[in-house]
């Protein structure tokens, strides 16, 4: 049983997120807990973008940006990894820099010094060599930097669908066990595509 803590930041990208949450809510039987927190920004970008958030649909822990006391503002909660997704430039350059302001980049620093997963889900373009150095950073540092590059081999139809094809891609990288798309793996739904 995993635990996991989502953040999403105030990146344009909400479908990834919302996507994200609906693939934990479908392997929940893999998961001990899961806490989300997001940042004023990505409230605002997920009434623009996809429309009012009604999180009541999802079984897990939402905590505000300020709250200290959710149980992954520290290393002692156990919780093994950390998706932020979407991920900002400016949420990536606290982490990178070890600014813990809010319980997002704070959790991201407890992660890190638990040598524990951190996956960042970036989603901007271009990049400047400020980004990049800080993504270099944060590799160093133990993070996992995965852009919201979408693949199209699999011929997703729909906007969800090709989220989903970076969303899967996080979701392996954090070791839980999901049906996707795999290259080179033919079954009867694969071989038609």
């Amino acid at each position: 049983m995993r635990k996991i803590v989502v953040a999403i930041s105030g990146s344009s990208g909400s479908v990834y997120a919302k996507v994200l949450l609906d693939k934990l809510n479908g392997i929940r039987h893999q998961l001990d807990a899961v806490g989300i927190v997001w940042s004023d920004n990505a409230r605002i970008n997920w009434e623009l973008e996809i429309g009012p958030a009604d999180l009541s649909q999802y079984p897990f822990s939402f905590f505000e940006k300020n709250d200290f006391n959710a149980p992954f503002a520290s290393g002692s909660a156990r919780y093994d990894t950390m998706i932020v997704c979407p991920c900002s430039m400016g949420t990536l350059a606290r982490i990178a820099t070890g600014i813990s302001n809010d319980l997002l980049t704070r959790a991201a620093d407890v992660i890190l010094k638990e040598r524990r997963r951190l996956i960042l889900v970036t989603r901007d373009t271009p990049l400047s060599l400020i980004h990049i150095n800080n993504m270099k950073t944060v590799t160093e540092a133990g993070g996992i930097i995965c852009p919201a590059c979408p693949s199209f081999y699999s011929k997703p139809e729909g906007l969800e669908a090709v989220a989903a094809t970076v969303v899967d891609r996080v979701l392996d990288l954090a070791g839980l066990e999901i049906g996707t798309y795999r290259w080179g793996e033919h079954t009867p739904e694969t071989d038609s595509l």
